[in-house]
């Protein structure tokens, strides 16, 4: 399975805000990056941020439901 990344956060709540969303809409989810961001000052900015990412095949979708302002915030 590729990974492809949807959204990239630089604090672990947002990264696990957008996690969340996606996995109440049935989205597979991974969030790279986040345990070196919470273990080091600065790595998540100086490492291009925490990666939220879903399978290849449902990122077109992800991105989508992510954008949408009128689905509801979990």
């Amino acid at each position: 399975m590729t990974w492809v990344t949807v959204y990239t956060a630089f604090s672990p709540a947002d990264a696990q805000l957008i996690h969340s969303r996606l996995e109440a809409a049935g989205f597979l989810v991974n969030v790279a990056g986040e345990l070196s961001a919470l273990s080091m000052d600065g790595y998540a900015m100086a490492a291009g941020g925490i990666r939220v990412q879903v399978p290849s095949d449902m990122a077109e979708e992800a991105r989508a439901l992510i954008e949408d302002k009128n689905t509801p915030q979990t």
